[in-house]
């Protein structure tokens, strides 16, 4: 199973300095501590840190099948993150379970989404909204310039 986080912390600098391997050591702290050497024991046979974004704070996080519930369970358990001889205080928010990266892939789109909406939602004025709005158009209008830009060089070429 593949279980899909974020990395929930007020210090904005947590995010920024975690490494995947911090994140592994916490939670199989969390483990140990909420479930015992059998927990860990379980949990410890195919767990992995499959991605990690320090920059949105997602991670995604392996496991077995049959262990995914232990995981589950010991998340909320997590309170700091150690990385460079810093501990950030901070918390892991379940976001899904999927059995596929795909499947997390496509939940992680639709969320990305809402949270949008959301933020446009919230806007205080109209000068904030269209600030935003202008700023999510800008960077989706310049990536799809460079891909359409690409395809013609290659179209040009043959």
């Amino acid at each position: 199973r593949y279980v899909l986080c974020e990395v929930v912390s007020e210090d904005p600098r947590c995010r920024q300095c975690i490494e995947d391997r911090a994140v592994s050591l916490a939670v199989r702290d969390a483990i140990g501590r909420v479930h015992g050497d059998y927990g860990l024991a379980c949990c410890s046979i195919s767990f992995t840190v499959k991605y990690l974004n320090a920059y949105t704070g997602t991670v995604l996080l392996r496991c077995r099948k049959d262990s995914y519930r232990l995981l589950c369970s010991a998340l909320p358990f997590v309170r700091q993150l150690e990385s460079r001889n810093q501990r950030y205080h901070c918390s892991l928010n379940t976001l899904h379970v999927g059995g596929t990266i795909r499947t997390c892939q496509k939940f992680l789109i639709q969320y990305n989404r809402r949270q949008l909406l959301r933020l446009l939602q919230n806007c205080t004025n109209e000068e904030e909204r269209l600030c935003i709005q202008k700023s999510l158009l800008s960077c989706s209008l310049a990536e799809e310039q460079s891909q359409s830009g690409d395809e013609e060089d290659d179209d040009g070429t043959e």
